[in-house]
């Protein structure tokens, strides 16, 4: 690796552990609108997308469809939760207090609601601006779009850079940008298989904790 290392994190489900909140904020909003069945299971076929294609994948996996009048909702919901629920993922903190790579965060999610979420679990001071959301590019994961966007505005070279991911999605659009993909399995919606489908998808290991993701960037020659 060279001077321009960069680890690009995930948001939810990596930085926060923000999933399971989430998932219920999607049930609870599409019962407000009289849609019953929209439950975790549902919710994590959806995990790594971004808004529009979660509403568009539930409306295929259940026929339930989101007005563009309701979808404001969601965020409303997932906010309250977040306020109020929301943490880090076990050992994060301690990770990026000592982390001399270069870092930023390639997220689906909405700017507003990275922000709220780095800021209510206190790790906001750790990345500053470097915050990318897939509403900058065209396309969002598994589409490469967000990380090779991320690696511009960093200036870094893909082939430097490193990519934590907890869906599928996201470990194919890392891949699929020439990064190094490591799963991460340590949220509170992890699954039996999940760390063999992040390596099905491409990524050179799955990881339930912190500690083994330091040895891996150790191994992969990153400054720690």
């Amino acid at each position: 690796m060279t001077a321009q290392q960069l680890i690009i994190f995930d948001c939810d489900g990596v930085l926060v552990d923000s999933e399971p909140l989430a998932a219920e904020a999607y049930e609870r909003v599409y019962e407000k609108h009289g849609m019953n069945g929209v439950g975790a299971d549902v919710i994590a076929q959806c995990v790594g997308m971004k808004q529009a294609d979660i509403i568009i994948r539930i409306k295929e996996l259940t026929g339930h469809h989101l007005q563009p009048d309701q979808e404001g909702d969601l965020w409303t919901v997932t906010r309250d939760l977040f306020s109020e629920k929301l943490n880090p993922t076990n050992g994060i903190a301690p990770f990026l207090g000592t982390l001399k790579a270069g870092r930023c965060v390639a997220s689906s999610s909405s700017m507003e609601r990275i922000h709220h979420s780095l800021a209510v679990t206190g790790l906001a001071p750790h990345f500053g601006e470097a915050i990318f959301s897939s509403s900058m590019v065209k396309r969002g994961k598994p589409a490469p779009d967000i990380f090779l966007y991320a690696a511009e505005k960093m200036g870094a070279d893909p082939a430097n850079c490193v990519v934590i991911e907890d869906s599928p999605f996201g470990v194919e659009g890392a891949v699929a940008a020439g990064m190094t993909a490591i799963g991460y399995t340590g949220g509170g919606h992890t699954y039996a298989g999940h760390g063999a489908r992040l390596k099905e998808q491409g990524a050179h290991a799955a990881c339930t904790s912190w500690r083994e993701i330091s040895d891996r960037l150790s191994g992969l020659g990153f400054r720690l």
